[in-house]
C-alpha cells in the first residue's frame, strides 16, 4: 500500500469537490500537466515522505503544490492559494486504506515570473498518514 499515492489521490479528489477551489481552478489539478494546459491550474510537485517514530506506523509527508496563473497581476494566484489553504487545513482525507491524521499548509509564497505572463503560488503541505 502506497501512502504517497493514496495521499495524492485523496488530495486531488478533496480539492476538486471543494466548491470554492473548483470554481477557481476548474478541476485543473495534476501531477503532470497536459501538453497545452489551461490556466489557472495546480501541480503536485515534490513529495517527500518518512516514517513517523510512533505506534501505528504513520508516514509524514511534505508536498509542494504549485498554482500557475496567467492573469494580469497576482490576484488570481493569491485567491487560489487562499482557497486551497482553507480547503486543506485540518481536513481528513482518505483513499485506498490510508487516511490523514494531520494535514495543513506550513508555507506559501507568491511571485511573478520574470520571463513571461505567469504568476506562481507555492504551498508546502505537511500531512501525516496512517493505515485504516
Amino acid at each position: 500500500m502506497s501512502h504517497e499515492l493514496a495521499l495524492q489521490k485523496a488530495l486531488i479528489v478533496h480539492l476538486k469537490h471543494d466548491p470554492a477551489t473548483s470554481a477557481l481552478l476548474g478541476g485543473r489539478m495534476w501531477d503532470a500537466p497536459p501538453p497545452e494546459p489551461s490556466y489557472p491550474h495546480l501541480l503536485i510537485g515534490r513529495s517527500e515522505s518518512r516514517p513517523v517514530a510512533a505506534d501505528g506506523g504513520g508516514i509524514e509527508h511534505l508536498l509542494t503544490l504549485t498554482i500557475v496563473s496567467r492573469f494580469q497581476g497576482a490576484e488570481e494566484a493569491k485567491a487560489a492559494l487562499a482557497s486551497v489553504r482553507a480547503c486543506l487545513t485540518d481536513a481528513t482525507l482518505e483513499a485506498d486504506g490510508v487516511r490523514t491524521v494531520s494535514l495543513g499548509v506550513r508555507f506559501s509564497d507568491v511571485w511573478r515570473s520574470p520571463t513571461g505572463p505567469r504568476t506562481y503560488a507555492v504551498l508546502r503541505v505537511r500531512a501525516v498518514t496512517e493505515e485504516i
